[in-house]
């Protein structure tokens, strides 16, 4: 995408738009830590209700488009962005600036940014990584996708949400990064599970060989938290990152490996897996189910 210059106004009032596991706590540190006002809107009452104590204030997303500085959207999929900036997209002045913190495939993210920029508006991805656990606590990892100029402008606002804040390079470059994190994550998680059920059948419990792999060259994010705090008890909450989250956003990381030309075989496997998972009726539990499906507990 080229880059086009597009200059930010001063930021007096902020606009969130989705509420959800990670949205609702992401939009409360905004509030509370942000120093500016903040309109928020979700199909649900019941988030807005909640952070009303933030100072919150409920809008809907027309009343948001017009009159806030900076919008950030945290919704489900790319399809949920689209159509959020087809409603809004009208009523957007130069000056204003859009902020996606959801995972969006890449080609969409660049012509949003595009077509935005041409009306004068600015525009960054900002994918965010780690767990419910850390949005709670405000210790996301964000990466933004931006001009030089527009991340210098959101650094600031972001900091209120996350720990480490990384500009990846311009526009979609920060879905990129994230949308391969994630595909990463998913491997790692199901090789955790064949490790569990290889572990099961030589003597060797779960729990001694993830507190010991913990201990050596195997350790990674996904052992300690997806691994022990998912797999070991085989605990798969509903409201989490369920397996169809993750087939999505799988399907973004195969989809750009296509366009680029590249055979993601490891990548490929896994989404046939979390597919069969779903498939076995786990496609709303959190996605480390799969471990049901690679290593059956009666096994």
């Amino acid at each position: 995408m080229p880059d086009r210059s597009v200059t930010p106004r001063p930021i007096a009032s902020i606009g969130f738009i989705g509420l959800g596991v990670m949205g609702e706590p992401m939009c409360g540190h905004l509030a509370r830590r942000g120093g500016k006002p903040v309109l928020a809107y979700d199909r649900r009452p019941e988030p807005g209700a909640r952070l009303a104590e933030a100072g919150v204030a409920v809008a809907d997303p027309g009343e948001i488009a017009r009159r806030c500085d900076l919008i950030l959207l945290s919704l489900p999929d790319g399809a949920a962005v689209d159509a959020v900036l087809t409603q809004i997209e009208p009523l957007l002045q130069p000056g204003q600036c859009v902020v996606d913190t959801s995972t969006s495939p890449v080609a969409m993210t660049r012509a949003a940014g595009e077509r935005l920029a041409r009306k004068g508006v600015a525009f960054a991805d900002a994918p965010i990584a780690r767990t419910r656990e850390a949005a709670a606590r405000g210790e996301l990892s964000i990466m933004v996708g931006a001009t030089d100029a527009v991340f210098a402008h959101l650094a600031p606002v972001l900091q209120t949400m996350g720990t480490d804040v990384t500009h990846c390079g311009p526009v979609g470059c920060g879905q990129v990064v994230k949308i391969l994190n994630n595909m990463v994550l998913f491997e790692n998680v199901a090789a955790l599970a064949e490790a569990i059920g290889i572990a099961r059948r030589n003597g060797v419990s779960p729990e001694m060989l993830l507190t010991t792999v913990a201990k050596g060259s195997g350790d990674s994010f996904a052992l300690r938290n997806h691994g022990m705090k998912a797999m070991l008890p085989r605990e798969f909450p509903l409201r989490a990152f369920s397996t169809r989250y993750a087939m999505k956003d799988l399907s973004y990381a195969l989809d750009m490996a296509a366009a680029s030309g590249f055979d993601a075989e490891g990548a490929a496997l896994t989404m046939r897996r979390l597919q069969a998972s779903d498939r076995e009726g786990h496609g709303d539990e959190y996605f480390p189910a799969l471990l049901k499906l690679i290593d059956p507990e009666q096994a």
